[in-house]
């Protein structure tokens, strides 16, 4: 059996995850999702850590779900759902951990990876880091409950700038919007995560955990509340043609004839 590309490493209270296809696309395939959903499961009882880096590969952090896996086929309503709550569960679970998380980017970060960005406390970008959310032009709704934690982030008009007309950004404009907490020379996006995690894991354990649960608590009551729904609408859109044609377009490099049928 392959060895996974999700691997764990401690350094006393800082954790380092890395995901790494190693094919220079480093997509989110099913599996990876799993895997990362597990990584981060797995400090659910942990007491001695008080930070988690998660890194992609050293040129590309990802360029988002891997699309060869869109087209479910022949599956029936609740299998489906289910195949669609892997992604919406790999946020909630890095979320919801107590540890302070830091995202270390490097190169492009596009669509689910921008979501799983948007779950985690600080985003950390070198100076070549590009941000791009293409769901809406493959036919198919931003979902992963990452709307109302962008909203948080950008605010309302720069989110729809982000996620309904799918501007790029490069790492000056993603700090500048917040979407990036600090931006640092190319290549130095792991390094500077690494010394805030460090930062963080000289300070007192149990008052860091309780501190970062009251922000999250203010900050995302009704996340679940305004976002449950986005599982259903993307299982909706998924049935459209317009959703066939984009999958179609992206795979075959050619743009999409749009109908709205």
């Amino acid at each position: 059996m392959p060895a996974s590309p999700v691997s764990v490493e401690r350094q006393g209270r800082i954790a380092v995850i890395r995901f790494d296809a190693g094919d220079g696309k480093n997509a989110l395939s099913r599996q990876i999702m799993r895997d990362l959903t597990v990584a981060a499961r797995g400090f659910e009882d942990d007491t001695e850590t008080s930070a988690i880096v998660l890194a992609g590969a050293a040129d590309v952090f990802t360029l988002g779900f891997d699309l060869r896996e869109a087209t479910l086929g022949d599956v029936g309503l609740a299998e489906r759902r289910q195949l669609q709550s892997l992604g919406p569960r790999l946020c909630r679970a890095w979320q919801e951990l107590e540890p302070m998380t830091f995202g270390a980017v490097e190169g492009w970060c596009v669509g689910g990876g921008v979501a799983l960005l948007a779950a985690l406390d600080l985003r950390l970008a070198g100076a070549g880091a590009r941000f791009y959310v293409p769901e809406i032009e493959r036919g198919m709704n931003m979902s992963w409950q990452s709307v109302p934690r962008l909203v948080a982030l950008l605010g309302p008009a720069r989110t729809k700038r982000l996620t309904v007309m799918a501007e790029r950004l490069d790492a000056p404009r993603a700090q500048d919007w917040g979407l990036v907490d600090e931006m640092v020379p190319a290549g130095g996006a792991f390094d500077a995560a690494m010394a805030m995690a460090e930062r963080v894991a000289a300070l007192p354990p149990v008052q860091l955990r309780m501190c970062k649960e009251g922000v999250n608590a203010a900050s995302t009551a009704l996340h679940h509340a305004v976002s449950f729904m986005d599982r259903d609408q993307f299982a909706v859109a998924a049935q459209s043609e317009d959703f066939r044609e984009g999958v179609r377009a992206f795979l075959e490099k050619r743009p999409p004839r749009y109908t709205g049928r």
